[in-house]
């Protein structure tokens, strides 16, 4: 059995670690924060550690260098980060940042558009309410025949191609129930990053 030791970093690049108690009570700098836990930060704003990789991708497509992006390349941008926002949902954001479809957008203005669409986006809980308003005996499943009308029907439709593809890739059993549990699992992977 071979046991792992970590060094310690060299002299000046410590770090201040915490317990889990001491990150409950809120100690930082070794002291506790004494304040009521309703002033205390719930969850960390994820914006804050993703900005370098946010404006390392709008860099990329800001092809005169000039700060800015397209708004016609801002679904592109905003899906090479890992948000999956609808032609619909694009459009609402720039129409809320008053920014026609020709014109051009800062990064500011981006930043706050994917805080938006990242706050709204949670693929498995929209696709869990989908389904439980579709099984509405609480089943835990929905036939194949379903599923296809939803997705043909309303939203933003998918084409029957799509959905045959979508259904090759859930395994739908001879019975053609697919267990939502599962379907949600398979659907909202990852893309491989080949």
């Amino acid at each position: 059995m071979t046991v792992a030791t970590a060094s310690p970093p060299p002299p000046g690049e410590w770090t201040l670690a915490f317990t889990p108690a001491e990150e409950e009570e809120g100690v930082e700098d070794g002291i506790p924060d004494h304040r009521p836990k309703s002033l205390l930060p719930l969850r960390p704003n994820p914006l804050p550690l993703r900005t370098h990789e946010f404006k390392e991708c709008f860099s990329l497509y800001d092809k005169k260098q000039r700060g800015k992006i397209k708004a016609n390349d801002l679904i592109v941008v905003m899906r090479c980060l890992g948000v999956s926002p609808t032609p619909g949902e694009v459009d609402r954001h720039l129409l809320a940042h008053k920014i026609d479809r020709n014109a051009e957008l800062d990064f500011s203005t981006f930043l706050t558009i994917m805080h938006q669409q990242m706050q709204q986006e949670d693929p498995k809980k929209e696709i869990l309410l989908a389904m439980l308003m579709t099984d509405r005996e609480k089943k835990g499943y929905i036939t194949a025949a379903e599923l296809r009308a939803k997705l043909t029907q309303m939203g933003e439709k998918l084409s029957n191609r799509e959905v045959d593809d979508l259904l090759r890739e859930t395994n739908v059993g001879p019975s053609g129930k697919i267990q939502y549990n599962q379907f949600i699992q398979m659907v909202t992977l990852p893309i491989p990053d080949y």
